[in-house]
């Protein structure tokens, strides 16, 4: 499945961006070169989350698994071009899936474990899925979630949805259980036929290799396919930011669905024949054991997470830094004091990054910008002319910044706009939408992210995060449209009018606030909201109203529109101080 147009290809192969290598080409290589190498691990907690106790399998050993799954899909009768939805907590089974559908031309379409009916529906309706693969039990042991149930339950209102795959200790009878699928030893007859079936399936570099899904201001979320040189074009944002080396230690605790987690802990892992070590749900406890104990060399972290560790000394004590020397944040603004103390303290340089599924991305680095007070607050103004930096991405893009009144391009400072991208980091459409992918791209051919900025520095060299356009909460790093819920809330019994808002929390950025005007003579409480939600509209846990804003009507401007910075103003005084301190 080829989505990208033959000009962008042609264009990018002739510059040298885009090549003929595949995921499933640097994995080969890994596996004959480094078998017995550690690959992959899963987190120490995973009896917490998922059967089983964790695994720790080497370059050969995933190859392995990789080629029992394979036979699983091709005896399912699942080919090239096919979709497939993977719905698994962060374990050392999503690298099987990914490498089966890489090396078999299969597209998967990987979801977060908190997605429910609400969401699952939407993205079946548009993938037309061919098959799902999960967890019997995501969640704590004698509870959590029974996925298969809920991928079962779709399939009567889905029928392209054909098989379940599931792995676990109690796989019910509707979905084939993996663990018994791939019991049998590898035969070199089964290796023949998975040779010849890779050989059929003729996967490029230019076939898409995953469709991502992310929440803007539209109601549902969106479908972003990426082929494999569109993958491997980000990875040296992460690379050479992180002065990563081959064969490194990367501990992952973002999930393995989206840009953050898939280019850090996927790409990156392939570009370099690194070590992922897995981490799942997010604790704090956890993560510390993982730094520790497993020789990490990089990691990623929410901005308030590393506020919280330089705030407690003590947390941070036998943690070796020498090792650790670069970790990567985002999704908030950076605060000055954290990145300096890391700097001084522990010699670890933050790596500041903004970036969507889209594509668009920029990184402020130690190398590009050694002040912590400019890395903090600033990026790189990428791909203008007249500014060099040390990352290869922004030779390869171009950025602008307009005027969403106007039209207008802005090159002086102070002045917030709309940036934009174009090159090869970034998508060609949204799967299956034309009427988004029309208004995703300006009349050049930017994408238009939304995000607000303005460029800053005595040269005016950089770039400044002002805010969002598009009407968001980010909720530890996961976007929430404000419209899909307040649409939803519009059915719940009781309320007549519902705007959504984030208030600021220390740990996690924003946690979403319902503002809510009973219907006459009604009265609506937060349980009864996320009742709602939860078992009426089977919403994902992660975007369920954790404040209640109850008001006799909501403040709008002479046109209609609702104040929303008002709400946030009045919203506010619902955090807990401590989360006031921080945001």
């Amino acid at each position: 499945m080829i989505l990208v147009p033959k000009t962008k290809i042609d264009d990018y192969t002739a510059r040298g961006w885009w090549g003929s290598t595949t995921l499933w080409n640097l994995f080969a290589t890994h596996v004959r070169e480094r078998p017995d190498a550690e690959a992959a691990v899963d987190a120490c907690n995973r009896p917490d989350f998922a059967h089983g106790a964790p695994r720790r399998l080497t370059w050969a050993q995933l190859a392995d698994e990789v080629d029992r799954f394979c036979g699983v899909l091709l005896q399912s009768g699942i080919r090239r071009d096919d979709i497939l939805l993977m719905q698994l907590p962060n374990c050392v089974e999503q690298f099987v899936v990914y490498l089966s559908c890489a090396r078999l031309g299969i597209v998967i379409t990987p979801v977060p474990v908190q997605y429910r009916e609400h969401e699952l529906a939407h993205i079946l309706s548009i993938t037309k899925a061919v098959a799902a693969v999960t967890f019997a039990r995501i969640g704590k042991p004698g509870g959590g979630h029974q996925s298969v149930e809920m991928f079962a339950g779709l399939q009567q209102s889905h029928p392209c949805l054909k098989n379940i795959f599931a792995w676990g200790e109690q796989v019910p009878l509707m979905a084939t259980n993996l663990a018994a699928a791939m019991a049998a030893a590898v035969t070199d007859a089964d290796r023949e036929r998975l040779a010849r079936a890779e050989r059929e399936a003729a996967v490029t570099a230019n076939d898409v290799f995953t469709i991502c899904w992310t929440s803007g201001t539209e109601a549902q979320p969106k479908g972003v396919p990426r082929s494999h040189n569109e993958w491997l074009v980000v990875a040296p944002s992460v690379i050479e930011a992180g002065e990563l080396k081959p064969q490194t230690r990367i501990l992952n605790p973002f999930p393995l669905v989206n840009m953050a987690g898939v280019s850090s802990a996927f790409v990156t892992w392939l570009s370099l024949g690194a070590t992922v070590v897995q981490h799942h749900p997010f604790s704090l406890p956890v993560f510390l054991r993982q730094l520790k104990e497993e020789c990490i060399n990089y990691t990623i972290a929410p901005p308030a997470i590393l506020n919280t560790l330089l705030q407690n000394e003590a947390l941070l004590a036998d943690i070796d830094f020498a090792r650790l020397t670069r970790i990567g944040s985002g999704s908030a603004p950076l605060s000055e004091w954290m990145v300096r103390g890391f700097a001084e303290k522990h010699g670890v340089q933050i790596v500041n990054y903004f970036g969507s599924n889209e594509g668009a991305a920029l990184s402020g680095t130690y190398r590009d910008m050694p002040d912590p007070t400019a890395r903090a607050q600033f990026f790189p103004r990428a791909g203008v002319e007249g500014f060099e930096w040390h990352l290869s991405t922004t030779r390869k893009i171009r950025t602008r910044l307009v005027d969403m009144e106007t039209g207008e391009d802005i090159n002086e400072a102070g002045r917030p706009g709309e940036i934009r991208f174009v090159g090869p980091t970034i998508f060609s459409g949204y799967f299956r939408a034309p009427e988004l992918t029309d208004r995703a791209f300006d009349d050049q051919g930017f994408y238009k992210t939304g995000d607000l900025f303005e460029i800053a520095g005595d040269r005016l060299q950089y770039y400044r995060y002002v805010g969002r356009s598009k009407d968001l909460v980010i909720r530890g790093g996961m976007n929430i449209s404000s419209e899909e819920i307040e649409n939803l809330l519009l059915a719940c019994p009781g309320v007549q009018e519902a705007a959504v808002v984030g208030v600021p929390d220390a740990i996690l950025g924003e946690k979403v606030c319902a503002c809510v005007v009973a219907a006459e003579g009604r009265t609506v409480n937060l349980e009864a909201i996320t009742t709602f939600l939860r078992e009426h509209k089977r919403v994902a846990v992660y975007k369920l109203p954790e404040y209640l804003l109850p008001l006799p009507i909501l403040p709008r401007n002479p046109v209609g529109k609702i104040l929303k910075r008002e709400l946030r103003e009045q919203a506010k005084s619902l955090a807990p101080q401590s989360a006031m301190l921080v945001a």
